[in-house]
């Protein structure tokens, strides 16, 4: 199908490129669990409702829903957000593209359309639809065309235990977060190999999310479980990106050439968020292309502060090596571009690493105002957990096992804010990048109350149940 803007006043909505051939989403002919009850069947109603941010979320935002087939265009109506419930009144109705996938829980429709010409700093409303009607009016807004302080949630791996576990910490994340503008995921969204179907995962993360993922914009990065294994004709084995992952998510087409799916940045009020794909840079050649791109990147950046997410940590908590391919093509560049945070998941942990020699030098570095470069953190949501390797209780400056988190940045013109919190929404790890007129940057740990450390004793974890923490 081809590209079509379609104007709407100050708004326009430019169609998702996608075809229309169906996709076969479960490909193993082995059995695989599912979820209890079979909640996850397409309907008549809209449902899996996803905002993404354009490039440009001052301009344009995205959204992707799901139908069963009888709704076989994509329709979505969108209006500015008034005072009053008169909304359908000044809507206009407008069309998108969709894409059939034949699920395990049934033939489906996903549907795309990216909202375009929007007005900066202003309140929509939208609503998509089904057979049997529309969705409830979701409502977004657009970040300001100039700089101007914000917060932002970042979310490790949900993956395993998504929503009867993960759920509870991404609402915590939201219900403690005042108007997050947007929120970052460190990839492992889904299990996709080894968990559930990979249809019911998918209900189950955005179930997670439910609304919040709706009205908020979210900044995904794959990881290695948004792919799926394959047997080549060669008979080696290799991955392809699973089906869901392009159908969920309308993301801007401004990323590595070999994997602009998967790569993209977005500017948001002196932000600029770097997504990479990791598993396509260690395990389908896409590392030179991504560093090239991650630099040129990064050297046109106008903004305050650059942020860079993707799956695989450059320092890791639980494996026994860091991932030295990453590590040596792209820290370089981190340092000599200035990078701020480097957010990453992947090793079930969670750590904040501000030296590489280790949390007693970074602690020296810290309380004598030495210069800081960026700053790595790993973080989890789900369930499944790994244990610490030898490294972890000496390297990063803070460190935690079995334990779930979610992360919370304020970001302000001349510092940022970064604060880790629990499940339960305690503080476990806090500080504030701070920036000085020359631009050389300073860390200063928070002196708020703080939980003890987190990790298992033996075979004890730190709630007193068992240590759930197994060795990578």
């Amino acid at each position: 199908m081809g590209l079509r803007k379609l104007l709407v006043g100050a708004a326009a909505i430019a169609l998702a490129a996608l075809s229309s051939a169906p996709v076969l989403a479960q490909e193993a002919a082995q059995p695989v669990p599912r979820s209890p009850g079979l909640p996850f069947k397409p309907k008549g109603l809209p449902d899996r409702i996803v905002l993404t941010a354009g490039a440009d979320p001052s301009r344009e935002m995205a959204v992707a829903w799901r139908t069963d087939p009888r709704q076989a265009s994509a329709e979505i109506q969108l209006a500015p957000a008034i005072d009053g419930p008169s909304l359908a009144f000044h809507a206009r109705t407008l069309s998108g593209a969709s894409k059939a996938i034949d699920s395990a829980n049934g033939p489906a429709l996903y549907h795309q359309a990216r909202l375009t010409g929007l007005s900066p700093d202003t309140a929509y409303v939208y609503r998509v639809k089904g057979a049997d009607g529309w969705s409830e009016w979701l409502q977004f807004h657009t970040a300001a065309a100039t700089f101007r302080p914000f917060r932002f949630l970042y979310l490790g791996d949900t993956q395993n235990g998504i929503l009867p576990i993960g759920s509870r910490v991404i609402r915590q994340g939201f219900q403690s977060t005042a108007a997050p503008a947007l929120v970052l995921h460190a990839g492992d969204l889904v299990a996709q190999r080894d968990d559930l179907d990979h249809d019911d995962e998918w209900g189950e993360w955005t179930a997670a999310g439910a609304y919040n993922f709706s009205i908020v914009p979210q900044l995904p990065a794959t990881g290695n479980h948004e792919y799926v294994d394959v047997t080549k004709a060669d008979g080696t084995e290799s991955r392809k990106l699973g089906p869901y992952w392009p159908l969920q998510f309308a993301l801007p087409d401004n990323g590595a050439e070999p994997v602009k799916g998967t790569t993209y940045y977005v500017d948001y009020q002196g932000v600029r968020f770097i997504i990479l794909d990791g598993t396509a840079a260690l395990d389908l050649g896409a590392l030179e292309a991504q560093t090239r791109w991650l630099d040129q990147t990064l050297a046109a950046s106008k903004a305050r502060w650059n942020v860079v997410t993707f799956h695989q940590p450059i320092f890791t908590c639980a494996r026994p090596q860091d991932t030295e391919k990453l590590k040596a093509a792209w820290k370089p560049v981190f340092e000599a571009r200035k990078v701020d945070l480097v957010l990453q998941g992947h090793d079930h942990c969670y750590a904040r690493l501000t030296s590489e020699a280790g949390k007693a030098d970074a602690a020296r570095r810290h309380k004598a105002g030495q210069p800081q470069g960026p700053v790595y953190v790993v973080s989890v949501v789900g369930s499944k957990m790994y244990a610490l390797n030898d490294r972890a209780l000496t390297q990063p400056d803070k460190v935690a096992a079995d334990t779930e988190f979610y992360q919370v940045i304020d970001v302000d013109a001349d510092k940022l804010g970064f604060a880790a919190y629990t499940a339960s929404g305690k503080l476990y790890d806090a500080f504030t990048l701070k920036r000085a007129k020359d631009g050389a940057k300073t860390l200063v740990e928070s002196k708020e109350s703080m939980l003890a450390q987190r990790v298992c004793n033996g075979a004890t974890g730190p709630d007193g149940a068992p240590c759930l923490g197994r060795a990578k």
